[in-house]
């Protein structure tokens, strides 16, 4: 199995810095490139992009600019998703956001990680696992979803979490590291004379 086989799997690896398939990643950073320059107006451009830099991608991804990301092909936009300003996905392997996504300004979600051992870490060793967003979760500004990660349907995470371990469906969590405050519940519905239409 080589490398490209072994970053698409959806479980964590082991790998030097000598696997790194480099020729991907500047294929990514041109097609990152590219997309960060186009007009506010062009949004047709940016989905062509889009479908050609990602695994997986609707007609429905909305993402500002500045994006950045490491491959592109681990990423799998299902439906829906609104992606702010400032992203950065490291996608060393698979990241699955789910329809109705919201994923706020300045948000990281990273994949890959490096070796603790300061000798195996200066040689190039790294880690990596695959990262979960299901359907209408919200990302709140500047959080970093760390690797191996699931964020369970409909949940929030708090603006400057640091998610490092599952988060359940339906929930609101928040802090570093990223823990449960509470159920989101029916009370927590605006009510209809309260909106502004």
């Amino acid at each position: 199995m080589n490398i490209l086989e072994i970053m698409k799997q959806n479980k964590s690896y082991v790998s030097g810095y000598e696997s790194t398939p480099m020729e991907k990643q500047y294929y990514a950073k041109e097609l990152c490139w590219k997309y960060n320059q186009t007009l506010p107006k062009e949004q047709d451009k940016r989905i062509e992009i889009l479908k050609e830099l990602f695994g997986t991608c609707s007609d429905y991804v909305f993402i500002e600019p500045s994006f950045r990301c490491d491959y592109g092909f681990n990423i799998h936009i299902h439906g829906f998703t609104f992606i702010n300003y400032n992203c950065v996905i490291l996608d060393n392997s698979p990241v699955n956001i789910g329809n109705g996504a919201f994923i706020a300004p300045g948000v990281c979600i990273a994949c890959s990680g490096h070796a603790i051992h300061p000798e195996q870490r200066a040689k190039g060793v790294g880690t990596s696992a695959p990262i979960t967003i299901e359907d209408n979760v919200w990302i709140g500004a500047n959080s970093t979803v760390c690797g191996g990660v699931t964020i369970g349907k409909g949940s929030i995470i708090g603006a400057g979490s640091v998610v490092k371990k599952n988060i359940p469906v339906g929930v609101i969590a928040a802090g570093s590291p990223c823990k449960v405050i509470r159920k989101i519940t029916e009370e927590d519905k605006i009510k209809p004379e309260d909106i502004l239409y």
